[in-house]
């Protein structure tokens, strides 16, 4: 659904069709139920969902908008298709934002202040103490202020993802979220890992991230 949020911003394509044609390819990538549903045309329209999959696939919309006020008017458009709960897009708005402020240079304080103001979240715990209660949550609210906090303790790239990774619960979608942030924020991915996931990609999938990275580099 990542790769799908890139092709839509990318190619001018709706986001409802994309994630649809991106979700029905790969139907068995581990969606949520009502999800699930909502590919195969059961449930029609957003369905007012609070789940993380808005926050897990929004990343590309922090890097490919120009200004905060934009990346959050898109992620609300990203998340909105299906996402439509307050918490859904706050969710979303919230890791687009992250990933914005940590690429235009914004240092980890700055960043934890503005989520903090904007969001609500709570940023001021600890991994050391939330690992301790901490249970399987897939929702906004339960998950992306993890996610946040794990960058924000995070001393690189890999220990951020390792940070989501120790909470233990939804953890792939809190590594995804964290890791979006990191890679903005340290400027790359340490280039054995970028190695080790390239080769696990489809081709379809490696077509739109090369697109994408041609387009940032454009930009920048």
């Amino acid at each position: 659904m990542t790769i799908a949020v890139a092709d839509a911003l990318l190619n001018n394509k709706e986001y409802e069709q994309v994630l649809k044609t991106w979700g029905r390819r790969y139907p068995l990538a581990g969606y949520g139920g009502t999800f699930r549903k909502w590919l195969a045309g059961l449930v029609k329209g957003p369905y007012n969902s609070w789940g993380n999959g808005s926050a897990m696939r929004v990343s590309p919309v922090g890097w490919l908008c120009n200004s905060l006020e934009d990346v959050l008017a898109e992620a609300q458009a990203s998340a909105a298709v299906t996402h439509n709960h307050p918490e859904g897009v706050k969710g979303a708005q919230a890791i687009a934002a992250c990933i914005f402020l940590a690429r235009t240079g914004q240092d980890k304080e700055a960043i934890r202040d503005y989520c903090i103001e904007t969001f609500g979240y709570n940023l001021r715990r600890k991994i050391d103490d939330i690992r301790i209660y901490y249970a399987f949550d897939v929702s906004c609210q339960g998950s992306v202020p993890e996610a946040i906090i794990s960058f924000l303790e995070g001393e690189d790239f890999e220990d951020t993802i390792r940070n989501a990774i120790s909470l233990g619960g939804d953890s792939d979608t809190i590594a995804a979220m964290a890791g979006s942030i990191a890679e903005a924020y340290y400027g790359n991915v340490p280039q054995e890992i970028v190695d080790e996931v390239i080769q696990r990609l489809p081709e379809d999938m490696k077509l739109v991230l090369a697109q994408f990275q041609g387009m940032f580099t454009q930009r920048v």
